[in-house]
């Protein structure tokens, strides 16, 4: 039996109805892995070791059980998904059925998400002391290995990354207190490197690297070498990962008032500030050019609409599950994965033009 959906719709005046309940489908155990968007559903994994691919309707299309926690987003190439576990597994699955096609054992903790090039040919791997590693796709055979940027403290707890971002033959990192660094996909050779420590997370839109950190910090790189464009610090504390919408550029802030704050990409200036209920850790999604649907936090998971350019509260659902990982959006469509493991969809209503 399905767990109960207490789903609380508030619509802004003028507005009917703007978000019915699509579909509701549990996974059976907490997750913080996230969401894989696909042409038609999602791909998601749970803190039971379960891999599920969900069609468009929320049906099953294929579980697939691994022996621990899967804590990471798994990573998506062409024709086949792969994911690591706690326990140091990593395993390709094809995209189509969840057939395995290849397994490794012994392997570091995958704590943090790996991630493959554009033509799905490698795979990107850090490992909790920071070491990174790039495997060949098809087979996982490490291709070169980058040992940790610094010797790790002997009672350091294991610990994740952000989500390295690969482009134009890098692949850069964010290791802790060791900074950002930028090493060559083809060897591991170090290219650049910068002293900006406790990144939160990184986006890429063109040429530019959009990073926040937890002392309030947002810097924009150009990835090519790392130079400094603009910075600017729009709260004390962040408490989340950068992402790029509707022409801003939004970052969660925390304390005591909770807000959205959005940056002008081009400068950091700064554009927007909605306050929140609770704080937002992951990332935005936008909606047509109509929405911004902001996920919070806290105990009630609240998704949250605003209008676009005003940024004016439109609706919100609530699903009584902290919201932590970015929606997937597709037309009218968005899904969220909630905290305790259930995968939630909606379908929006928009006014006939």
């Amino acid at each position: 039996m399905l767990p109960a959906l207490a789903l609380t719709l508030v619509a802004a005046v003028g507005c009917r109805e703007p978000a019915k309940s699509d579909f509701r489908y549990s996974t059976d155990a907490s997750s913080r892995a996230g969401l894989v968007a696909l042409a038609d559903g999602v791909l998601t994994a749970n803190e039971a070791g379960a891999v599920i691919r969900l069609d468009s309707s929320g049906r099953v299309v294929w579980r697939v059980p691994l022996d621990r926690e899967v804590a990471t987003r798994p990573a998506l190439l062409a024709d086949g998904v792969i994911a690591g576990t706690v326990g140091g597994g990593l395993v390709r699955l094809a995209l189509a059925d969840g057939t395995e096609q290849w397994r490794l054992t012994g392997e570091p903790p995958v704590l943090t998400a790996p991630v493959a090039d554009a033509e799905g040919k490698n795979l990107f791997l850090v490992a909790p002391d920071g070491a990174v590693r790039r495997l060949a796709a098809d087979t996982g055979k490490t291709d070169w290995e980058r040992p940790p940027p610094g010797k790790p403290e002997p009672t350091a707890a294991p610990r994740g990354y952000p989500t390295p971002v690969v482009d134009g033959g890098l692949v850069v990192v964010a290791l802790g207190d060791a900074g950002l660094m930028a090493l060559a996909t083809q060897d591991g050779a170090k290219r650049w490197q910068k002293d900006v420590r406790d990144v939160l997370g990184m986006v890429l839109w063109r040429d530019t690297l959009y990073v926040s950190t937890r002392q309030g910090l947002v810097v924009a790189l150009r990835v090519a070498d790392g130079a400094v464009r603009w910075e600017h610090a729009p709260a004390e504390r962040l408490t989340g990962p950068p992402s790029l919408a509707l022409g801003a550029l939004w970052v969660g802030a925390g304390g005591d008032s909770p807000a959205l704050v959005g940056l002008s990409p081009s400068e950091g200036k700064e554009v927007a500030r909605v306050p929140l209920p609770d704080p937002l850790v992951t990332g935005v999604a936008p909606v047509r050019d109509e929405l911004l649907l902001v996920p919070t936090s806290g105990r009630k998971g609240r998704l949250i609409a605003l209008k676009a350019t005003t940024w004016e509260r439109a609706f919100s659902v609530r699903a009584d599950t902290p919201l932590r990982t970015k929606p997937v959006v597709r037309d009218d469509q968005v899904i969220v994965l909630g905290l305790d493991g259930r995968v939630l969809a909606w379908r929006l209503r928009f006014p006939a033009p």
